[in-house]
């Protein structure tokens, strides 16, 4: 398996209509920079490159950058860092993201030999980690299948609100959910998929950060 590159990525993301943050792609500090002040503070950055996975695990994901000093120290920081750990890595270019804030959620899809197509939902963090509260289902689903599976993890309540937080909009999760079901089973190509996290709050949930396996 490889990793779709970020191009082809975000053309199914586009295709399916899946919401993510306001983005952009740089090749330098300079036009980072521009970018950032266009999308607007405070920013996250990341490394795009086929070859790497798991981007944190090499330092190639920085997060709340609120200026353009931070964001330029910020830059160099993970470029130095991800050219040490991962040197072969052809990188395609700096990912420059608007921050957002919400709950974090995972949405992930994998190929099984007997189902083919089976979804997962859960938590992000260490609902996912630790506790492995999510639920499955094969695809396809519709609205009915997506709501059952939110309902189905036992830190739903975190999404319905609790201690004065907001509840999450729940129907902005359930139509992703579909959404990639239908990618799923319209592109057989895609043996993995891992939305996460998804940032869901009171008025939409996006996807963050994507990663799709490819033969």
């Amino acid at each position: 398996m490889q990793q779709l590159d970020f191009n082809k990525t975000k053309k199914l993301l586009d295709k399916y209509n899946i919401p993510y943050p306001k983005s952009e792609l740089a090749a330098s500090s300079d036009k980072a920079i521009k970018i950032a002040k266009k999308i607007g503070f405070p920013i996250a950055i990341k490394v795009i490159s086929k070859d790497i996975i798991h981007k944190s695990d090499i330092g190639g994901v920085k997060v709340n950058l609120n200026n353009e000093e931070e964001l330029s120290d910020a830059y160099d920081s993970l470029l130095t860092s991800t050219k040490k750990k991962s040197p072969k890595s052809k990188i395609e270019g700096i990912l420059i993201q608007k921050m957002e804030s919400g709950v974090e959620v995972i949405i992930g899809m994998k190929r099984d030999p007997q189902f083919d197509a089976v979804l997962m939902f859960g938590l992000g963090g260490i609902f996912v980690e630790v506790l492995k509260d999510v639920s499955f289902r094969v695809a396809p689903i519709e609205k009915k299948e997506a709501e059952e599976m939110i309902n189905e993890i036992k830190s739903r309540k975190i999404l319905y609100g609790i201690r004065g937080q907001k509840p999450v909009k729940i129907s902005a999760l359930v139509d992703l959910m579909v959404k990639i079901s239908k990618l799923s089973i319209e592109n057989k190509k895609i043996l993995e998929l891992d939305l996460n996290p998804v940032i869901a709050d009171e008025t939409s949930a996006k996807a963050v950060d994507v990663r799709m396996m490819i033969e």
